[in-house]
């Protein structure tokens, strides 16, 4: 099967941008440097949910479903963009968050995803940052919501499994076109990996299209052998979605896991200047959990060289904009 087989919810606002930064390429001394702009997705503010939950709704609303379950971090880009699309679809969104940031502060317990949680109609629910404790918490509310006569549909983190990931093996195909389009051929692709449904859709896809260069995952929380395994399952679970074998190599999947800083959501001083770099030359807004995680690895790895031969590199723009609003307090950003 192909992804094109597969019911589909509307949601992205596509193909996406795609463009040159000139100007932040000729601040690092590098020859060339592109972006894929999935910040512009459209849905709720965009990012790269979109692309999976709209393999994920049409799914849910296939099986009769009248809520969906989900969780994330309290400013989780995930929750919000569920949210969104479960009440245009008018399904009850019910969502189990942690705090992944230790603070007090009032911009990042109430504005930014937060506040777009609460704007969403999502029934929020918190707990412990402990994955045991979230599986529990999930399960109770779907027997809850089956004792209400509800019919629940559990949306997996990220929506990261076979399914969802499809979003992103769709994306590649789009990338492909994209480096014809602009007469390129790109060796290097830079990506987030979080819940890996992201970087393993796209290394999937990317090798499904017949492109042989390299997809390299920044972490944005756990070590690189983790997260090599997250991304592995992901494409085992792609592979059995469409009922084929996919022609990813164990050494395909390459993630640096040294541009984390102290955990997932805490930004680092590369990061953080990362993220005001590429704002003050190409007007592009990152975020501190992600985006600017993964543009501090890129820019750190090609300005010294560790990977090697790189020709016309490219990042790819997960979106998350809404958490800089709460960032801003505190000492958590510090923008100079």
């Amino acid at each position: 099967m192909r992804p094109e087989d597969f019911a589909r919810t509307p949601l992205v606002h596509g193909p996406t941008p795609f463009h040159p930064m000139a100007r932040l390429a000729a601040e690092l001394g590098l020859p060339s440097l592109y972006i894929k702009r999935d910040d512009c997705t459209g849905f709720a503010l965009g990012g790269n949910k979109a692309r999976k939950l709209e393999f994920t709704f049409a799914d849910a609303l296939a099986k009769g479903a009248t809520a969906v379950i989900t969780s994330g971090g309290s400013q989780s880009n995930h929750v919000r963009q569920t949210a969104a699309a479960a009440t245009k679809l008018g399904l009850k969104c019910l969502a189990v968050l942690h705090s992944a940031f230790e603070t007090t502060t009032d911009s990042y317990l109430r504005s930014g995803n937060r506040l777009l949680h609460d704007m969403f109609g999502a029934e929020l629910h918190f707990v412990a940052d402990a994955e045991e404790a979230t599986s529990e918490k999930i399960e109770a509310l779907r027997l809850g919501l089956e004792a209400a006569g509800e019919r629940s549909y559990v949306v997996p983190l990220g929506a990261s499994d076979g399914l969802g990931s499809l979003g992103y093996v769709v994306c590649a195909n789009e990338l492909v076109s994209d480096f014809a389009s602009a007469s390129i051929a790109p060796s290097h692709i830079f990506v987030g990996t979080g819940s890996a449904g992201t970087h393993g859709g796209l290394l999937a896809g990317l090798r499904l299209a017949g492109w042989e260069g390299q997809v390299i995952g920044i972490s944005v929380s756990e070590p690189a052998e983790i997260k090599r395994g997250k991304v592995r399952d992901v494409i085992a679970q792609i592979g059995l979605t469409l009922g084929r074998s996919l022609p990813v190599k164990d050494e395909d999947i390459i993630v640096y896991d040294q541009y984390v800083g102290t955990d997932y959501g805490y930004p680092t001083p590369q990061s953080t200047a990362a993220l005001i770099a590429t704002a003050r030359a190409e007007a592009v807004l990152l975020d501190p959990v992600y985006t600017a995680k993964v543009m501090a690895g890129m820019i750190d790895l090609l300005t010294r060289g560790k990977l090697g031969e790189v020709r016309d590199p490219v990042f790819l723009h997960t979106g998350g904009a809404p958490a800089l609003f709460a960032y801003e307090g505190g000492s958590s950003l510090e923008i100079q």
